[in-house]
This record gives C-alpha cells, structure tokens and sequence, in this order.
C-alpha cells in the first residue's frame, strides 16, 4: 500500500525515505514495548497460525522492471512504478526466528520511494491465504493483484481471486483522478461469514471473496464518504469495523472507525453480487475522540476494541509518532503504546500480548516486531 493517499502530499517527497533522515531524532518506545525480531522487508499483516507461529506478510524490495507503454501507468510525481518478484511471507517461530514460508510474491516501488507487496494474511480452513497488493501491470508486473492460496510446507502459491479485474470490471462512484490507481493498493482482510473481506484504500472499496474465487462488491466507500482512504477492516459479532487513514498532510483526530451490520453485509454472499446501495449502512463508531492514520484494528482479550495509528503528528508520517490506542467502555480512548515507527500492521497472540509491525514502512531491512503488554 502507498501510505501517501493523496495528491496532497508534499509532491516529489518519498514520504518515508524523507521521515527516516531523521530517525535518530524518533522518541523511544514506551517501556510495554518489546522489539521481538528485525531485519525484515516492510513488514505488514501478521497472524498467528494453529502452530503457534506468527506468520509475517513482506512488502519486499520492489524491482527494476518497467511496463511503461504496455498499459496504463500511475501518473507522477508517484509513478511511474517498477516491479520485481521480491516479497515474502516469513514465519516466526516462539523463539524468533525466522523462516521463509513462500517467496517470489510480486513487490513494486513508486517514484517516491514507497513499497508494496504482500499486504495481509488469513487462515481459513486451515489454508494460509495471502492479499497481494503491489501487483498487476500499473506495478510493473504481469501477475494482478488478488487473494493467493499458499502451501505452507512446499511454498507454492497460485491466484484464488483476479482483485486487479475485480475492481477495473466495478468501479467506484468516485475514483479520486490525481491519486487513481488502475489497479488498486489493498491492504488489509479479515474472515467474515466464511469468505474473506478485502479493503481496497484508493479507490475506497470493500470486496467480499469466496474460497471457491467468486466476489462480490460489498460496498463503495467513496460514494458516501469521498477519499478517506480505507485501510484496516476486522469483524467482530456480526460487524465488519473499518478504520481510515485520511488524506496527507495529516490532521489529527480526524480519521474514523465506521460499522457495517452484519444484515447489509450478508447481501453480498452471493458470486459476483454487486451491492453498491449498501453504502448508506456505514456509521461512525461513537468515541469521545478521533483517531489519526489508522492502518489496523483487533479486538483485544478483554474485549475492546485496539487501533493502530501510522503517525498521530500533523504533516507527514513522523518516527515515534505512531502509537496504539484502545476504546474504553466509556467511549474514551487511551494510549495503550507509544513511540513506534511507521507501524503498519498488528495482530494479538494466544499470549494475550500485541504483535506489531514495527518500522513498516521504512526501509528494506529495517522492519520489526515488536511485542507489546497490555497495561
């Protein structure tokens, strides 16, 4: 995913190799945050397996491969991209190591500097599935963007979902033209209804996919909420939660968590059902304050509701800006971590604690993750 969101930003400026001249200057961590492992390639959505292992999405490298005149490019100043066949899923074991599950997944780079790849990850059925979202020709790559199945003991992996065809065949009401990419920068998913639902951030799109690849268009963000760049979904008692990463240069407190009821979003069970009148079902979750640059949502053990925010500084992404934060019963919301770099993605463990991917969206070899208890 491009973190950027918006003809807004700061044109010319890689938002994150420009925040990481200055990472020395990043305040530290909270004392309840625990770095578990480094080294990695922009790590994003994590989940843990039935084997007790943390299973890490990597958006990778990128690459050098061009497909400038061979379909529709993302404009400047972030295009034109390249592409290469450089991110992974890796697995953590309970000690912290790490092992390449499945790599070869496509990873791109935009003239700005930000990389995408491997997004997210889910097991459904005891099946390992993977959201790519650096892929298809505006990439710089042949493979689309889509739902991959992976063998977990041999590596292979092969396309379950065409979302690159998907969301070209069913347009938003509002593509934001200055920021339009053909084919699309998905980022996160959750299971749902035994399918999984798929946020697409710029065009501003919820796909609901079947494991048999049928798909189905649960709702169009941008016809009732314009360019809020959607980006971290998760379900909980017959709700799907959708948080927002708002335009750049950021606003604090501006970004929301919405709900969408489990009877609007039943209606897309069907293959290829398009339900684009669902958008007037979406609500914003009461709280006694906003969110900032929200980039993931999960429920927690006892039962709230955990936000995790890109940069909660107005401007740009800022190092140690990014926090988690939880909503009380009361509707209050408190810091539950602070001081992170560019997090990107976060998931709770069979421990209690939080895992989170920590320098996500920094430099090839400088992600983590960090371990986080709960206060």
């Amino acid at each position: 995913m491009k973190l950027r969101s918006s003809p807004k930003v700061c044109a010319g400026v890689a938002l994150f190799a420009a925040a990481f001249c200055f990472t020395v200057q990043a305040q530290s961590p909270s004392p309840n945050v625990h770095v578990w492992v480094t080294g990695l390639n922009g790590p994003r959505g994590l989940t843990f397996g039935s084997d007790g292992n943390l299973y890490v999405a990597e958006a990778g490298t990128g690459g050098t491969n061009s497909t400038k005149g061979a379909c529709v490019q993302v404009i400047a100043p972030v295009g034109p991209y390249t592409g290469g066949n450089t991110s992974r899923i890796s697995k953590i074991n309970p000690s912290g190591t790490r092992t390449t599950v499945a790599s070869g997944f496509p990873s791109t780079i935009d003239a700005m500097g930000d990389i995408s790849g491997v997004a997210d990850l889910a097991f459904l059925d005891g099946t390992l599935y993977a959201l790519e979202g650096g892929a298809g020709c505006s990439h710089g790559d042949t493979l689309p963007n889509g739902l991959y199945s992976v063998n977990t003991k041999s590596g292979s992996w092969k396309l379950v979902a065409n979302l690159s065809h998907f969301i070209q065949t069913h347009m938003v009401k509002y593509p934001n033209a200055p920021d339009f990419e053909p084919d699309g920068t998905f980022y996160s998913m959750t299971e749902f209804n035994h399918r999984l639902y798929a946020v697409e951030p710029n065009h501003g799109q919820i796909v609901s996919i079947g494991m048999d690849g049928s798909m189905g268009n649960v709702m169009d963000v941008s016809a009732s909420q314009g360019h809020i760049v959607p980006t971290a979904i998760t379900a909980r008692d017959g709700q799907l939660y959708l948080g927002n990463l708002n335009q750049f240069p950021i606003e604090s407190n501006y970004a929301r968590v919405l709900t969408l009821g489990y009877a609007e979003c039943s209606r897309v069970s069907a293959p290829g059902l398009d339900d684009t009148g669902a958008e007037h079902s979406l609500h914003v979750l009461a709280s006694k304050a906003g969110f900032t640059t929200v980039v993931g949502t999960a429920f927690g053990p006892d039962g709230l509701l955990y936000v995790l925010e890109l940069s909660d500084a107005a401007g740009y992404p800022t190092p140690g800006a990014g926090k988690v934060v939880r909503i009380k019963n009361d509707g209050s919301i408190e810091d539950v971590a602070t001081g992170l770099v560019v997090p990107t993605g976060m998931t709770f463990g069979h421990d209690g604690k939080l895992y989170v991917s920590n320098f996500g969206a920094a430099p090839p070899g400088a992600g983590q993750i960090v371990r986080i208890d709960l206060p």
